[in-house]
């Protein structure tokens, strides 16, 4: 198991280490996504580029990637999909191509719950839907989420995918640290808002 443990690990975080975000922005002609905004690769803020296309198709990437890793490693051996999508979580986060330095993790956090646990990631998108329909704020929406999708897969799923997220719902947490400090003083950008 741990000779397999490791390969998954490296695949996945090789899978989720890919910066769509940036790669996207640079190949539509806007530069580096990394000078405006948050200074994130991931999808809100891309959006503030004012390109809801990209932005989609950043999102719709960055999920992906967490998806496969899941289900590639899944298909060769079921226990190891949990450290695939793990390794996916930590690449996004922490892609050694840009030093270290990658998303807050949402998008592929989502990816990999829709691999390990549909109907929990379905959950995740109505309370994040809900949120940010009413507070206009990504960051609140996805740290809501955050919170319930341990609980539902803790009711719902294996103690291993509910430990799983618990330990990326508090990674969440940590790379949120400056959007709560903004969400606290009133100053967090909503979603759609330019720079």
């Amino acid at each position: 198991m741990t000779y397999s443990l490791i390969p998954s690990l490296v695949f996945g975080y090789l899978l989720g280490s890919i910066p769509f975000g940036l790669l996207l922005t640079r190949a539509a002609g806007l530069g580096d996504v990394r000078q405006i905004g948050s200074g994130n690769i991931g999808a809100t803020n891309v959006l503030r580029t004012g390109n809801k296309g990209l932005a989609a198709a950043t999102l719709l990437l960055d999920v992906l990637k967490g998806t496969a890793a899941v289900l590639i490693a899944g298909y060769f051996a079921p226990d190891l999909a949990i450290w695939a999508g793990l390794g996916a979580f930590l690449g996004h986060l922490f892609p050694v191509w840009l030093g270290f330095k990658g998303g807050k993790g949402v998008a592929t956090y989502l990816g990999v719950l829709i691999g390990l646990a549909w109907q929990v990631a379905l959950i995740f998108a109505v309370v994040w839907l809900v949120m940010a329909f009413l507070f206009r704020y990504s960051s609140l929406a996805a740290l809501t989420a955050a919170v319930i999708v341990p609980i539902a897969l803790y009711v719902l799923s294996t103690p291993q995918i509910a430990g799983l997220f618990v330990v990326m719902s508090v990674i969440v947490f940590i790379k949120h640290r400056e959007n709560i400090s903004r969400l606290l003083a009133g100053t967090e950008g909503k979603i759609g808002a330019k720079g």
